[in-house]
């Protein structure tokens, strides 16, 4: 594995007499973000300002508060999360990061040097009033 001038990573394994492989960063960034909300105890994902407006614009962004950092010691993720009020909040940043690992290792076959969680937050659970309709 090796990136190019793009910062693209180029997957040798994946080399054949048909051709190479490429995989955008942003790539990473959808699957992490994706694998990261599918825990359970995560409210949800943390982004920077131009992701909350694009996602009120209705454009749904999965790589929101996820960063992919490509350098020569390998490839960093880091993920910031909002976590329910109530978790355990190692055992859910751990999930978060066993979770990222197994799909990014299952859908691309990258192996990530380390996987930094940032718990930016918390969500206290909500109480609506139920309206009866007579």
């Amino acid at each position: 594995m090796k990136m190019n001038e793009n910062h693209i990573l180029e997957l040798d394994e994946q080399k054949s007499e048909l051709g190479k492989v490429e995989i955008s960063p942003e790539v990473i960034e959808v699957i992490a973000g994706i694998a990261a909300s599918e825990v359970e105890g995560v409210a949800n994902m943390r982004g920077n300002f131009a992701s909350g407006v694009a996602e009120k614009l209705g454009r749904k962004n999965h790589g929101k508060g996820v960063r992919v950092d490509l350098n020569d010691d390998g490839i960093l993720v880091d993920v910031s999360v909002v976590i329910m009020y109530g978790v355990s909040v190692p055992e859910v940043a751990k999930l978060i990061q066993t979770n990222i690992q197994q799909a990014l290792q299952t859908m691309t076959a990258i192996q990530l040097n380390a996987i930094n969680v940032h718990v930016v937050g918390i969500q206290f659970e909500t109480t609506e009033a139920v309206v009866e309709e007579k």
